[in-house]
């Protein structure tokens, strides 16, 4: 091991042992944001921050289910990001649908979609219900995925609801 993976591993357990588990949480929420930040700042692709943010979403669900955290919501996709060129939009889409897929190998998460899958391109829809069916009865982390969602959407369907 080299020199910063023994400091960070010190670092780590030293946080670790701080972490009272009477204030641990029972739900994190968390924007998966800045990963086109992150790229230009890299100098790399866009996709590139797109596939080392969802890289990351695997090993934080990993940290959160250590501590004992019972739900985790990620906010991935809103309406506004749907209206993004389509150069960056279908990369990014694919890095979703692939991050599903590591999701439903770990087999012990509880992948509920969240948002309005209609609006979303069919194959990616159809994936996450999918996934969503079938870790229904999964034990581990509850992880809902946000994809789809967004304030304006939120209130126009609420209108929609109370007319009908």
């Amino acid at each position: 091991m080299r020199f910063p993976g023994v400091v960070y591993a010190f670092y780590e357990r030293k946080l670790r042992r701080s972490l009272s588990g009477d204030r641990i949480p029972q739900h994190i929420g968390v924007m998966v944001d800045g990963n086109r930040r992150w790229a230009k700042l890299a100098g790399a692709p866009t996709s590139d921050g797109h596939q080392a943010g969802a890289d990351k979403i695997l090993e934080f669900l990993g940290w959160c289910e250590e501590l004992g955290v019972r739900t985790v919501t990620l906010y991935m996709l809103s309406t506004d990001n749907l209206n993004r060129d389509a150069d960056e939009l279908e990369p990014l889409l694919n890095i979703i649908g692939n991050t599903m897929d590591r999701l439903a190998e770990k087999g012990d998460l509880r992948v509920q979609p969240v948002g309005a899958l209609e609006i979303l391109p069919q194959n990616l829809a159809k994936q996450l219900t999918g996934l969503g069916e079938s870790t229904a009865d999964a034990e581990g982390l509850h992880v809902n995925v946000a994809i789809g969602y967004g304030g304006r959407r939120e209130i126009v369907d609420a209108v929609k609801e109370l007319l009908r």
